[in-house]
């Protein structure tokens, strides 16, 4: 809350009600709350399927690593003005992202899960594959790209994007996450790798 409360105050800093000053822009408030927020959803996600100790702490550890590194390869191109720096990091920031999706879709695909959980499991893999879609396309609106001339312009929407794709990602998923839970608590078939090792 606190990092939003001050994405706002950046905003409201800003903007003067008829020109945007990006000088004033903060963007590092938004990639604090990633640094926090997306290893905990992704740690959230393993924990809940019941997996055994050794799988849950060796994907919590490669998955959390891999998001500290997707967010924070990404912030020296979020704030450089220069297009070539701004590709070169978000190359380097997606990186992680493909093995985040690798690990989720590989070999979370294959996790002893009951089958009512499945669908659910599935629903928030294609859920991350989405909504994590729209950051790369906000991190380029936001640049140098030839969609948007206007810088002022081209800010407001790579900050509407980001928007749109935080209030989907954490509030979604966390509803998913928590009907994983519930499935999986009323389900007959569960059979957690812990019980069966």
């Amino acid at each position: 809350a606190y990092h939003y409360f001050r994405i706002f105050g950046t905003w409201t800093e800003a903007w003067d009600g008829k020109v945007l000053d990006l000088s004033k822009m903060n963007e590092g408030y938004r990639y604090a709350d990633w640094l926090l927020t997306v290893p905990i959803l992704l740690a959230e996600l393993v924990l809940v399927l019941g997996l055994t100790k050794e799988r849950t702490r060796s994907l919590i550890g490669r998955l959390v690593v891999a998001a500290l590194a997707m967010v924070a390869l990404g912030y020296p191109g979020e704030v450089s003005k220069d297009s070539g720096t701004q590709t070169l990091w978000g190359i380097l920031s997606t990186l992680p992202f493909i093995y985040i999706l690798y690990v989720l879709f590989v070999e979370l695909g294959g996790a002893n899960v009951a089958a009512a959980a499945k669908a659910k499991l599935n629903g928030l893999r294609y859920l991350i594959l989405g909504v994590w879609g729209v950051y790369p396309i906000a991190y380029i609106l936001g640049h140098d790209n030839p969609f948007i001339d206007d810088p002022a312009t081209a800010e407001v929407a790579r900050q509407v994007g980001y928007s749109i794709a935080d209030v989907l990602a954490k509030p979604l998923y966390g509803i998913i996450i928590v009907g994983i839970a519930m499935t999986l608590s009323n389900s007959d078939d569960h059979a957690p790798e812990l019980k069966a090792a």
